[in-house]
């Protein structure tokens, strides 16, 4: 008890207490775009490459057999305050623009519980992203638990709550045609992050 009332000064809402807030204003499919192709790829990089911070996150398609190793990440998700872009790493296109995004030390790329994530990328792509920040980190050093999680931040700082499908999460993020609660699920990880770095008051 006594070591976590010195390391996490802040207390967290509880899943019952989120349960009672405001849903958070998430992005919708007409400010999510979908990144397939070569075309599609030049365009979303010239859109991204000026930012100065972009929300971030990664889906892996689940594994549930032992020993089974997980090939993912399948997709890339990267969010300005207007609109996310879902790039889809079949192509090779795909995995470049977003390779050089992630490449790229003057852009802040934003998420929670990056690790693995991290991981993941330099395995899959053979880059090492730069300007990664974990906002988990930024919360435990201001004094509260140690993985905050989006839920857990979205309900701090602006008092409401962040919906998270169970059944998207657990989706196949391999499949070539993602629904639209995927894109939904998805892009709005990575904007919810954006949001999350904004209020914080950190400096791109």
């Amino acid at each position: 008890m006594h070591e976590k009332s010195t390391t996490e000064r802040h207390p967290t809402p509880g899943k019952d207490e989120i349960a009672l807030l405001a849903p958070f204003e998430r992005l919708s499919l007409l400010h999510i775009e979908l990144v397939t192709t070569a075309q599609q790829a030049a365009h979303a990089r010239e859109a991204l490459a000026g930012a100065a911070v972009l929300g971030f996150d990664t889906e892996s398609k689940p594994t549930f057999a032992k020993n089974e190793a997980s090939d993912g990440p399948h997709i890339v998700q990267l969010s300005t305050r207007e609109r996310a872009y879902i790039f889809q790493l079949q192509d090779a296109q795909c995995r470049h623009a977003v390779s050089l995004l992630l490449q790229a030390p003057n852009i802040i790329k934003a998420g929670f519980g990056l690790g693995d994530d991290r991981r993941r990328i330099i395995h899959k792509l053979g880059v090492e992203p730069q300007g990664v920040l974990d906002l988990n980190t930024v919360f435990r050093q201001r004094g509260y638990r140690k993985d905050m999680g989006v839920r857990g931040a979205v309900a701090v700082l602006f008092n409401q709550r962040f919906i998270k499908s169970r059944k998207a999460t657990t989706s196949n993020w391999a499949n070539a045609r993602l629904s639209e609660a995927q894109l939904i699920y998805a892009a709005n990880d990575a904007y919810a992050a954006l949001r999350v770095f904004e209020e914080l008051g950190l400096e791109p």
